[in-house]
């Protein structure tokens, strides 16, 4: 308590100082400091405290070979004042301290203080944050004080104040040292439009938000009311009873007591630790349980939950670094919002926090990953412009990176965290193949899917090569709205019957990761929806596709005149065994999966769609009976007007099952409608297949109505 009120106050001054002029730069700089408004004006208690843990390193150097230097002022501490009543802040270490000539040559000349540097940076437009990369930390004092005094004992000189207004001179005075045993206390005459730095509460943020992983114990100051029930002090009435009676009257005497109590504030000060949370990185991780890490995680990220992997490296040789990297159970609500912080990583430089925003420390990715880096090499509490350029910073995030792809593969062996991993960030993982070039191999054994082969469990792309049948040479997938939509495609039917396996990719994000993910393990990925789609065939195949493209030859040319622009080209099908036909698009264009994707963006660009939209190409199974007995109607009569409606209708079912959407429904809907009204023996009213008439002339010259008498016919197609 006693160095508590020396603590709060200066110490009393001798009536002789004296007098310097400050160093021209230094003058400038403040000058600059208190004229220039700055909105992080905070950082000036991160800059002091930083000095005073940079004192208490010095001294703890020292003592370690000299145990002497310590003297009487054993605890190595930081201890935080404030005096509401003065106005101001007081902050005390018992750190190595400085001399006479210290305090002029650190607090008053550029000798030390590399102001000259801080300046140009300034004018040139950097962030007053840059301000302890250039060791002028103190100055920043100016930011929130109007007035500052240092005072402060080196074991090799007597003590002595500084003080400044921040004018254009400082003053020096020696002042007794009895309750300043070692180290430098500064007064800080706070400016009356910054009295919050005297409240508990912003202390106590500030301190964890930068410090709190300081090695030294930082204390507060604190004040408080605690209620206490004291007893009353009135005097009970005697009762004048005779003795029998006293045994009944001593317990009314007691109860009496008991309820005569009352409750009063009392006011008491002591010191509260701040930065009790200590930094696990900077420790062996052989010696850190799982519940310290999941302590340490729930305190660092506030969630509820403990992580699901932890990855704790250090980097050591031209660049020095801890780190500590942690996964979540389970994805934030808010993952991919636009306007939330880009990253969970806190930037430490030797333990003393700089920021948790930096945008180049980890791809957007990544950003579910959560931890923390300390780093020995970057200057202390550099701006945002300086460390976007920063080569040790880009060094970093590729050593974070690898170490995070290495954290997921270690969950992977896991099949059931693996399970809970990937429901969570599997777009997270298709978004960094789309984005990072040099990591999408890396990425690429993280995928998971579900086949033809392995329907109800996920399958890695490593298990599907080692399932591949000795003639295949391609990785086959399907792209699609839903899994239950994609098992039933037409695409499909001739690779299940030849027992090739195909990955169902049914998330909107794996249009754009396979993109770029052209290979997997030397074999190329291919979409069997395209029609770069070539299976393997033996001599005999090849035979019969020839005889077969010459027998259908003058079908494919007709019904390409009947379709118009519709199609590009009508051809064959390898890939059809069961369907009678399907739509497939170009390799370089979208599939229909990603038209479809394209459509539904709310801000899309329609000037993308004209160009990006493949042309489709019209597939015949010539093994399937409708496609057989088209052949044989249009090499009877070419001008058949029902054959051309079949024509249609068969184009625009397969746009539906190959995933397109129909660009005019109620054309379609018309002939289904008539379709069922041959069924049913209905005829059609003359003057309705008249307009009907006339409207399908209007839309579609080559598409006439049905007309009743051909019902039959439709029955002998069917």
């Amino acid at each position: 308590m006693a160095d508590t009120a020396t603590a709060a106050a200066p110490a009393s001054a001798p009536s002789k100082g004296e007098s310097f002029a400050f160093n021209a730069d230094i003058t400038q700089l403040m000058n600059l400091i208190i004229n220039t408004f700055y909105s992080n004006k905070e950082v000036f208690l991160r800059e002091l405290i930083s000095n005073s843990s940079d004192a208490l390193d010095k001294i703890r150097f020292q003592s370690l070979s000299d145990k002497a230097v310590l003297g009487e002022a054993k605890d190595l501490k930081i201890d935080i004042i404030p005096d509401i009543a003065n106005n101001t802040l007081t902050i005390q270490d018992s750190g190595i301290g400085m001399t006479k000539l210290d305090l002029i040559n650190n607090l008053g000349t550029i000798a030390k203080s590399g102001t000259k540097q801080f300046m140009e940076a300034i004018k040139a437009g950097a962030d007053v944050s840059m301000i302890g990369q250039f060791g002028v930390g103190f100055y920043s004092a100016f930011l929130v004080a109007e007035k500052v005094t240092v005072e402060s004992k080196n074991n090799e000189d007597e003590a002595y104040r500084w003080s400044s207004d921040a004018g254009n001179s400082f003053k020096i005075e020696s002042i007794p040292a009895a309750d300043l045993k070692r180290g430098t206390r500064i007064i800080l005459q706070l400016k009356d439009d910054q009295l919050e730095y005297l409240e508990e509460k912003k202390l106590k943020d500030l301190v964890k938000k930068h410090s709190e992983f300081i090695g030294f114990p930082i204390s507060l100051w604190v004040t408080k009311e605690e209620e206490k029930e004291v007893d009353d002090d009135e005097e009970d009435e005697d009762d004048v009873d005779d003795d029998d009676d006293k045994p009944k009257i001593e317990e009314v005497k007691e109860e009496k007591k008991e309820k005569k109590k009352k409750t009063i504030k009392e006011t008491t000060s002591d010191w509260e630790v701040l930065n009790k949370q200590k930094p696990i990185w900077t420790r062996n991780k052989d010696e850190i349980k799982k519940e310290e890490y999941a302590a340490f995680y729930k305190a660092l990220s506030n969630d509820w939950e403990e992580h699901l992997a932890v990855k704790h490296f250090s980097v050591e040789g031209q660049l020095e670094f801890k780190a500590l990297l942690f996964t979540p159970k389970r994805a934030p609500f808010d993952l991919f919002e636009g306007k939330k912080k880009k990253n969970n990583i806190k930037l430490y430089v030797r333990r003393v926090f700089i920021m948790d925003n930096c945008e180049d420390l980890i791809p957007d990715y990544m950003a579910f990953v959560k931890g923390v880096v300390d780093s020995e090499d970057l200057p202390l509490n550099i701006s945002r412009e300086s460390l976007q350029q920063n080569k040790i910073l880009r060094v970093i995030k590729k050593h974070l990176v690898k170490k995070s792809i290495e954290m997921f593969k270690e969950i992977a062996e896991n099949k059931d965290d693996y399970k809970k991993f990937y429901e969570a960030f599997s777009k997270n993982l298709k978004l960094g193949i789309h984005e990072d070039s040099s990591n999408r191999k890396k990425l690429a054994d993280l995928l998971r899917y579900n086949s033809t082969v392995k329907s109800d469990e996920l399958t890695s792309l490593k298990e599907y090569v080692g399932r591949m049948k000795k003639e295949q040479k391609n990785i086959y997938y399907i792209t699609g709205e839903s899994r239950k939509v994609v098992e039933q495609s037409p695409f499909l039917e001739k690779l299940k019957k030849k027992g090739y396996e195909v990955l169902y990719m049914v998330d909107p994000i794996d249009e754009y990761a396979v993109q770029q993910l052209k290979e997997y393990d030397d074999k190329k990925l291919i979409c069997v929806t395209k029609d770069n789609l070539t299976l393997e065939m033996t001599e005999e195949e090849k035979k019969k596709k020839e005889e077969e493209k010459a027998a259908f030859e003058d079908l494919c040319k007709k019904m390409k005149e009947i379709l118009g622009d519709k199609v590009e080209k009508v051809v064959l099908s390898d890939r059809l065994a069961n369907s009678p036909c399907c739509l497939v698009t170009g390799e370089f264009g979208w599939s229909a999966n990603m038209e479809r994707i394209m459509k539904a963006q709310a801000l899309r660009d329609n000037s993308m769609t004209s160009f990006m939209v493949s042309k489709k190409t019209l597939e015949l199974n010539p093994d399937h009976s409708i496609v057989k007995e088209l052949r044989n109607r249009f090499s009877e009569n070419e001008q058949d007007q029902t054959v051309k409606d079949l024509v249609w209708l068969l184009f625009e079912t397969s746009l539906l099952t190959s995933g397109f959407s129909l660009p005019e429904p109620t054309i379609f809907a018309g002939r289904i409608h008539k379709l069922i009204k041959l069924g049913l023996s209905i005829a059609d009213d003359e003057d309705e297949v008249a307009e009907e008439a006339k409207d399908g002339d209007d839309k579609d010259d080559d598409v006439p109505p049905l007309e009743a008498q051909e019902a039959d016919e439709m029955e002998d197609v069917d």
